[in-house]
């Protein structure tokens, strides 16, 4: 009696080359979101710090290298077998998964901070792998060279800045102190440059609105300049920007200071203190943005006030908080009260300059 052969398993088959490199693009960005909000893995395992760094620095050079030769076997004609692109697909997943992990193992005692830049660098990663697949994906094969494909995206240099991340939450601090310290130090020199700029027909519009009815021009003046004064500043408004503009360089100053403070007196180990000087402080540029925006013509008063008290109110906490930490030794014969009455007296001035605002 002849023996029946067993049924052989029917081998799945697998989707065409493109379609899977669209597919690993879907599923890396699908890991963003838990990169953004994950929280460090447990573990009874001691901390140790130049292990983690190793760890990281390596997960990064693995990425660098999986893009690398990802960019190159879909760069040119013919496009690999569906069985090679799932291999290589395997690999970016692997790697991007292996410096996620690597990232959920820096514990939240080594700093918020710390986390933050860390997180900030993965993240930077696995979208920049993300954006790379899309473009082999919607690229037709040798359209690109590869050099051109490495100089616009991001992935490369974004594991590039691993080893540049700070080692401790210490230098984290420092550097987005630095990073604040920047920022406010732009918008100053922009509200500089448009107070020096902004109104340049003053006088000649001052000269020629009383002239206005009598040729007839309501649109503009006798020059052809613009005859609309939601474009320039107001006596009043010009007042009041001199206070603004002080409030301003006292929030620089305040940076300034408190970042030199961080620096002489920071210790390495007092991480929740460093971390509330960081999200203080991380309000401030923000806080002096909008102020900036608010004296621009047309000038709401009332907005400036509002924004200016804002203000005030933020650097106020950073300066009570940073006084109660330990980069404050002697806090009572520190800068800090002679900053608070600079910025109170700032305030002081805007009030009075806008009161007519409040009894309108």
């Amino acid at each position: 009696m002849a023996s029946t052969a067993a049924p052989t398993a029917a081998v799945p088959t697998l989707d065409p080359p493109l379609e899977q490199i669209r597919r690993l693009a879907v599923e890396l960005r699908l890991l963003l979101p838990g990169v953004r909000v994950g929280e460090a893995r447990e573990t009874t395992k001691e901390f140790n710090a130049e292990t983690f760094w190793r760890r990281l620095n390596r997960a990064a050079e693995n990425v660098s290298r999986e893009a690398t030769t990802l960019t190159e076997v879909f760069s040119r004609v013919p496009l690999p077998s569906p069985q090679e692109t799932q291999r290589f697909c395997e690999q970016i997943h692997t790697a991007i998964k292996e410096i996620i992990t690597v990232y959920y193992s820096l514990p939240k005692d080594q700093g918020i901070t710390l986390r933050k830049l860390v997180r900030n660098a993965t993240l930077d990663i696995v979208d920049g792998m993300a954006q790379l697949v899309d473009v082999l994906f919607i690229t037709p094969a040798q359209s690109l060279e590869n050099s051109d494909l490495i100089s616009y995206n991001s992935v490369w240099t974004a594991c590039q800045q691993v080893p540049r991340i700070p080692k401790d939450n210490k230098a984290a601090a420092l550097s987005m102190l630095t990073k604040n310290v920047d920022f406010v130090k732009d918008a100053h020199e922009e509200m500089e440059q448009a107070v020096e700029e902004c109104d340049p027909y003053c006088g000649l519009l001052n000269d020629t609105e009383d002239n206005s009815d009598n040729n007839g021009d309501e649109e503009n003046d006798g020059l052809g300049y613009p005859n609309n004064r939601d474009l320039y500043w107001s006596e009043e408004d010009q007042e009041l920007i001199i206070p603004c503009l002080a409030l301003v360089r006292a929030s620089k100053a305040c940076l300034k200071k408190i970042r030199i403070s961080v620096a002489e007196n920071g210790k390495k180990d007092q991480v929740a203190q460093l971390d509330d000087i960081v999200d203080i402080s991380d309000e401030i540029s923000p806080s002096v943005d909008d102020l900036a925006l608010s004296i621009y013509p047309p000038m709401c008063h009332l907005t400036v006030r509002i924004n200016s008290a804002k203000l005030v109110s933020v650097l106020k906490k950073a300066l009570e908080i940073t006084k109660a930490s330990h980069v404050t030794p002697q806090p009572e014969d520190s800068w800090i009260p002679l900053l608070i009455n600079a910025v109170d007296h700032c305030m002081n001035r805007i009030k009075e300059l806008t009161q007519n605002e409040l009894e309108l």
